[in-house]
């Protein structure tokens, strides 16, 4: 049984005319004339109606939970984070930051980590030294901002300082999706 296709109303037949006129056909495909349109306007659009409820707003995509170093993320199990604190689980490429202005360092950190989530790396290192006893150095204080920036947060998953090594920090990058 063929499906009964509805009927065009006046202002979509106007339409139609308008668009098929400033078209030329294809040789030997003319189209047979059609009468013609009828003189009046094409009544006026109505009023745009009001929603009860106010627009959506787009939805973003919420960041993840801020990241402190050395304390265990969500998502992680206990032997993973385990191993990664006492630094058996080995990094799979290390970024060296020591003589670096924060500038520097700053936007090295970013790119290590966009190539390294890039590569389908897990576990990599950041090496920041310990800088001065009392408070640490400055690339050591900054580095817990910069993970948590909002380009990569949503890369990294948890940050540690391995057990020997306080100057250096082991990051656990998410799987790329």
């Amino acid at each position: 049984m063929p499906r009964r296709g509805r009927n065009l109303t006046e202002q979509e037949r106007t339409l139609w005319r308008a668009y098929v006129a400033a078209v030329t056909p294809l040789p030997g495909h003319a189209l047979p004339p059609v009468g013609a349109a009828p003189a009046e306007p094409p009544p006026p659009p109505p009023p745009p109606v009001t929603a009860p409820f106010p627009a959506a707003k787009p939805v973003l995509k919420p960041l993840p939970p801020v990241l402190h170093v050395g304390v265990q993320p969500g998502g992680v199990d206990s032997q993973r984070w385990k191993d990664l604190r006492r630094g058996r689980t080995r990094p799979e490429r290390t970024l060296d930051l020591h003589g670096r202005r924060a500038q520097d360092a700053w936007h090295a950190v970013r790119a290590f980590l966009h190539a390294a989530q890039a590569d389908g790396l897990r576990c990599v290192a950041v090496v920041t030294g310990k800088g001065p006893v009392p408070d640490g150095g400055v690339l050591r204080r900054e580095l817990p901002h910069w993970l948590n920036a909002p380009d990569l947060r949503p890369l990294v998953l948890g940050a540690v300082h391995p057990a020997p090594n306080q100057g250096a920090v082991h990051l656990l990058l998410r799987r790329r999706r």
